[in-house]
């Protein structure tokens, strides 16, 4: 062993020694964060580590910034193997990857222009944000963002320059692989001190790498070492089932999050997982229209206050002198306000575009539970809407006695008066009392009748699902509508049932079963295309007009259905149905949903206007969807616009309705 082996030896051990430390030190933090089990269905989670983490299929959604950091992900993957040869150097100076056989020439190949891409994906990132950042690169750690790149660039000139140098002093069998490398070495084909320029640049390499890889735990960049496990831990079962709270649980001393302690430790790992690439914030309806709320904000002060108070709890800082203004201060209101919370609508674009996995609206709805449920902390508009939900089973002031109402004079059989219902019909609140939505409950009801569907509903012996008070935090009133319905449900023996609106759909479809409610559900859109497939109701081709259709999240996002509603609308049209640029997975909120439907919108732009100015922009006769508040939202943003008399807002079911051939 040489002086530079020794000295190398001395440096790695310190290196591995501070980075172990650290390490240990941010994962122990995670100790402070509640039970939660993430480790079930194995196979099913590393199909997702494969095709998310691996495949970057979030990433690649965005083709030029999504393939610039497929080549820096890759890249670095392969390239540790070069990095591994050089470590191996420091022990011993022949050491070399050869003993591996004939894979090893190929590794070498794909060394070489691997390092190359790497090289001009990290320019093109660097000029990216040099010359025309998008906005959501823009935040707290640009520099720290260009360190990093900076370090990425040379890590790699200094490999190329490390192997030319090495070919001279050193060339073996595998030199005439190293294309690039060999492509460099006449640079120094005439300089006296090649074997100490060699380790010049063997200990710029290695000393990059060992300081970046320090660096790591301290910056956005720990997402290179938390993303691949944050990807398998992600939540298997459907974004639509919100973690339920066990309200019997006489041990539990508060309700929902109020503080770091309060989280999962999963959801304290998303905030050490964090890129800080902002394309949540950047898909958020509510920011997109002027409002406080960034979701990449909210996860970045629960990694800020993890960090601040974990070594309190767990008493690395007993006596710190600011102990008791660290412990006395709480994540929501100091870090996270009031206002970012109940701007959310819980639309999922956040979750949606996130390429670690973060699940952004359970952290927003578990602290809003904390603020409704421990200290009544809403806005004044839910206090009414609670009550009505409490008195009336809606979130309006209707009395729950005239729920079958609006089918008085449609012949629609009662629950109550049928025997052996094949298909429930949910109405839904808004179905019932809203008069626009009433409409749509009248047209689905004339589609059953033509198909000749045995159906019934429940008339005045349903409830508001609890969709609304479950978003809102109020998991009690939540708790108590879902537990009536399911009584009332299983009374009756209910096996199917149909709804025409997407958040009754979700709730009775991914939240009931966990209190015992489980039913085939099926939305009104994926009803009615079968119908058409099976031949069961014919329609003409009545729609005449240019139609866009609008992308329920709660029925896409949520549940992923998209492609039945717009197959109903091309059965029917003469016309080109076309789409908005945000559309699909992609869709922009109407705005109602999260409970936003009973809150007034006073900051920023409203978030209707701007999906229904989309829309107009295409200059539509038509804005077809399949959800009773996306209908009423539009329609507001299009009578807002003083466009009532130009264009129409309908749900497919009345369209399809308009359209049934006798």
């Amino acid at each position: 062993m040489n002086l530079n082996n020794i000295i190398f030896v001395f440096v790695f051990s310190i290196t591995i020694a501070i980075f172990a430390f650290n390490i240990t030190k941010f994962f122990s933090y995670l100790k402070i964060g509640k039970k939660e089990i993430r480790t079930d269905k194995p196979l099913s989670r590393l199909w997702k580590v494969l095709t998310v983490a691996f495949g970057q299929t979030k990433l690649l959604r965005e083709p030029a910034a999504g393939l610039m950091h497929f080549f820096i992900f890759w890249g670095f993957l392969i390239l540790l193997s070069a990095i591994f040869e050089s470590i191996g150097e420091g022990f011993n100076s022949n050491f070399s990857l050869s003993f591996i056989g004939d894979i090893y020439i190929p590794l070498i190949i794909l060394q070489e222009f691997i390092a190359l891409f790497v090289i001009l994906s990290v320019i093109f990132a660097l000029f990216r944000r040099i010359t025309g950042k998008p906005k959501r690169l823009k935040s707290h750690s640009s520099a720290e963002a260009y360190l990093i790149l900076f370090m990425i660039l040379m890590i790699m000139l200094s490999m190329y320059l490390q192997n030319s140098v090495k070919i001279l002093i050193r060339p073996d069998e595998y030199s005439n692989y190293r294309v690039i490398a060999s492509s460099l070495q006449h640079i120094f084909t005439n300089f006296e001190y090649n074997n100490v320029l060699y380790h010049i640049f063997w200990w710029i390499h290695i000393g990059l790498v060992f300081v970046f890889l320090n660096l790591l735990p301290f910056s956005k960049h720990f997402h290179i070492i938390t993303s691949i496990p944050n990807v398998f831990f992600a939540r298997l079962n459907s974004y639509g089932e919100l973690r339920t709270l066990n309200l019997n649980d006489e041990n539990l001393q508060k309700y929902g999050v109020s503080d770091v302690e309060d989280l999962t430790w999963k959801q304290l790992f998303d905030g050490y997982t964090c890129t800080e690439c902002g394309r949540c914030t950047a898909s958020c309806p509510a920011n997109i229209t002027g409002k406080l709320l960034s979701p990449r904000e909210i996860i970045i002060n629960i990694r800020k206050r993890l960090i601040e108070k974990a070594p309190i709890i767990l008493s690395e800082q007993g006596n710190s002198h600011n102990r008791d203004e660290i412990i006395n201060k709480n994540l929501v209101d100091k870090y996270i306000t009031e206002e970012e919370l109940w701007a959310c609508t819980t639309c999922l674009a956040c979750v949606n575009e996130c390429p670690v996995m973060i699940e952004h609206v359970d952290h927003i709805v578990d602290m809003r539970r904390f603020l409704v449920l421990n200290e009544s902390r809403f806005p004044k508009e839910l206090q009414i809407a609670f009550q009505n939900l409490e008195r009336n089973y809606n979130p309006w002031s209707f009395s729950s006695s005239a729920r079958e109402d609006w089918a008085s004079d449609l012949n629609v059989p009662i629950v109550s008066n049928s025997e052996g219902v094949d298909l429930l019909f949910w109405v839904g609140c808004a179905g019932a009392f809203d008069d626009r939505a009433k409409k749509v409950s009248r047209a689905m009801v004339k589609i059953l009748h033509k198909a000749n569907i045995k159906f019934a509903i429940l008339g005045n012996e349903e409830k508001c699902t609890g969709d609304f008070a479950r978003r809102s935090g109020n998991e009690y009133l939540a708790q108590m509508l879902i537990n009536e319905n399911i009584s009332t449900l299983n009374k009756y023996k209910i096996k199917r049932i149909l709804t025409t609106c997407p958040h009754c759909y979700n709730t009775l479809k991914n939240e009931y079963p966990a209190f015992g409610g489980r039913y085939e559900v099926i939305h009104h859109s994926e009803f009615i295309e079968n119908l058409i497939s099976d031949g069961k109701i014919i329609l003409s081709k009545s729609l005449n007009t240019k139609t866009v259709y609008h992308d329920s999240c709660y029925l896409g996002r949520y549940n992923g259905i998209y492609n039945q509603p717009r197959k109903i609308l091309k059965t029917v049209s003469v016309n080109q149905i076309v789409e908005m640029k945000r559309n699909k997975d992609k869709g922009f909120c109407c705005g109602a949903g999260g409970a936003r439907m009973f809150m007034e919108e006073t900051e920023g732009k409203r978030i209707n206007h701007e999906r229904t100015d989309e829309a107009l922009a295409l200059n539509v006769g038509m804005i077809g969807t399949a959800c009773p508040f996306c209908l009423t939202m539009l329609s507001d943003g299009v009578k807002d616009r003083q466009k009532s008399d130009e264009i129409a807002v309908k749900d497919i079911a009345e369209i399809v309705a308009d359209a049934l051939i006798n």
